[in-house]
């Protein structure tokens, strides 16, 4: 291995762009953020050193063995975030070992676009990936220093639109790509020009240092790894990946998975299901990691931990024959939870989903097995046990192979039809991950509030009647619009309560799960006139008071403290019930 003379920017993305430099089958996928990327560039901006660079040159015979992958050039979070396989003849070419986060994102920076979901919008929604391009504050300079991460350059990735509406005299934007169109530093001089920009030393003098760190600066140093053996690269490999964001195994498993199967592409058919995963209902958020320690259990392999030593050719070719039923039972799994009304704002443990997996595919059922009616009983079984035990903290959590392990055998060795709840809880039990709660316990339930990812689970445990395959929503009873300090003064309530009245707006006792159509002709109305709209007959208003623990809603917002307590006694009764738990009559 030597080190090679540098090179520029703009030499290392004409090589990315002409399939010289590729990406081997153990690289993992682009992880880094928009901050990241424009971290990186302020460095480069700055004169700071960006870091070596590990490439291996693959001869010819050796290319033609492998699975070669392009850069991600615009990455949109949803729908492009795997880097595409190439079809190149046998011949030399570049292998980046490590370097990858850094090369793909000068990659988008100056060639590409970024496209990440916006807040309050749903995973579903296209117009919820805006393609955005970075841009560079040409005005700005490099003063004192711009943001809290410490960047002196204002980099941010926005779309044509923004960049037009922050635009004035303090902010001129200039997208970073462009620099790619600037041949010689008059091009660069020209360009401010035409925008009358020729006499601010400050964007020229940004504008040159842009163009003179793509063009001329050499910031690319790299070590050359020559050596034709695997073995040796691999190793190689292992030890430059393990700091920054760090190697997963899951990557490497993968990556030896496409190299060991026979029967398809490991890589395309892992993220291939990933994706298909998460666009299930509302959207998950499954990850490669999930759906191959899944694939590991389901497959009956003795070690489930993501260990290098797991690695072996029988652990792979026990995968690449389980594949198909492994997917089948991903898809049936993941179907259920989005019955059940998870999705991947509320499901906050997905591990969930691998003891599930496994019954499903231990039984061999299908698609239909979500909506047969004989099956409607056992289906509830499996809906109450993942919602006990996402209420439940800490199940989830540390020792998660040791049980996964253990639930796997219950599972594996129960007799009789049927999801085996007693059998599974006992296993839990016995490795201190019962699901007995407290009367401590349900009161610290009681106080979740909205944002809280308990406060679905636990609704859907209250109230079991509502069909959560519709659109749904989590409610405030009395509209969280109301909870102002300016609105409540006006209504009556008094600055002393005004404290508690917020805080108890957004906790389980003024929550409740509401039709999403119900929802929105709701909008901020009080309980009391929605109720009356909504509900003609006063029977069926009663009815929905009654299931939903409502009792008598008061007219107005002042009386909503002893609504709220109110509602918790008969809330914790019922919690109680669910549970399993004995509580005094006079606490309840």
């Amino acid at each position: 291995m030597s080190f090679q003379t540098p090179i520029t920017i703009k030499d290392a993305l004409t090589r990315i762009q002409d399939q010289e430099y590729v990406l081997p089958a153990i690289q993992r996928e682009f992880v880094w953020q928009p901050k990241q990327i424009c971290s990186l560039f302020d460095s480069l901006m700055r004169g700071y050193p960006i870091g070596g660079f590990l490439f291996w040159k693959v001869l010819p015979e050796n290319s033609k063995k492998f699975t070669w992958y392009g850069f991600l050039r615009d990455y949109h979070e949803r729908d492009l975030r795997h880097c595409p396989v190439l079809d190149l003849s046998p011949r030399s070419l570049t292998a980046i070992l490590d370097g990858q986060q850094r090369l793909t994102s000068l990659n988008i920076g100056l060639r590409g676009s970024h496209a990440e979901k916006e807040p309050h919008k749903r995973w579903t929604n296209s117009e919820a990936f805006l393609k955005k391009h970075l841009f560079l504050n040409l005005v700005a300079g490099a003063g004192e220093d711009q943001s809290e991460q410490g960047l002196k350059y204002d980099f941010r990735f926005m779309n044509e639109a923004r960049a037009a509406a922050l635009s004035d005299p303090a902010h001129v934007w200039f997208r970073v790509a462009d620099t790619l169109n600037f041949t010689t530093s008059y091009s660069a001089q020209k360009w401010l020009r035409e925008r009358s920009l020729g006499n601010s030393e400050v964007a020229a003098e940004t504008l040159h240092r842009i163009y003179h760190l793509v063009h001329e600066d050499k910031l690319i140093p790299y070590f050359e790894e020559t050596d034709q053996d695997l073995d040796r690269v691999l190793n190689i490999f292992i030890r430059v990946n393990s700091g920054g964001t760090p190697l997963s195994y899951s990557d490497l498993l993968l990556s030896i998975a496409t190299a060991a199967w026979t029967e398809r592409d490991a890589r395309k058919s892992v993220h291939g299901l990933v994706d298909e995963l998460n666009r299930v209902g509302g959207g998950f958020r499954v990850s490669q990691d999930l759906v191959l320690k899944t694939g590991l259990v389901l497959a009956d392999i003795e070690s489930i931990a993501f260990r290098v030593s797991n690695f072996t050719t029988e652990t792979m070719k026990a995968l690449d024959e389980k594949w198909d039923e492994i997917e089948r039972a991903l898809r049936v799994t993941v179907g259920l939870l989005s019955d059940f009304g998870f999705s991947a704002g509320n499901l906050s443990a997905h591990s969930v989903v691998i003891p599930i997996a496994y019954y499903v595919h231990r039984h061999g059922l299908t698609e239909s097995y979500r909506s047969s009616v004989g099956k409607k009983d056992e289906r509830e079984h499996i809906r109450r046990w993942v919602n006990r035990s996402l209420v439940k903290a800490g199940v989830w959590g540390s020792g998660l192979d040791t049980l996964l392990i253990a639930l796997r055998e219950a599972l594996r060795t129960a007799e009789g039809p049927g999801f085996p709840l007693q059998a599974i809880e006992k296993a839990m039990e016995q490795r201190g991950k019962g699901l007995r709660f407290t009367k401590d316990e349900l009161d610290d339930l009681l106080d979740s509030n909205i944002q809280n990812r308990r406060t679905f689970p636990l609704l859907a445990l209250l109230y079991p009647y509502v069909d959560l395959r519709n659109q749904f929503h989590v409610d405030h009873v009395f509209p969280s619009a109301r909870f102002t300090a300016a609105r409540l003064r006006q209504v009556g309530v008094g600055d002393e309560n005004i404290d508690a009245f917020i805080d108890r707006a957004g906790r389980l006792p003024n929550l409740q799960l509401l039709d999403g159509a119900a929802n929105v002709s709701k909008q901020d109305k009080l309980p009391a006139v929605w109720l009356k709209g909504h509900f003609v007959n006063e029977g069926a208003r009663k009815d929905f008071c009654d299931r939903n623990d409502l009792g008598e809603i008061p007219e107005g917002i002042t009386d909503f403290a002893i609504f709220f307590e109110a509602r918790r006694k008969r809330m914790l009764t019922r919690l109680a019930e669910v549970l399993g738990v004995e509580v005094p009559a006079t606490t309840a």
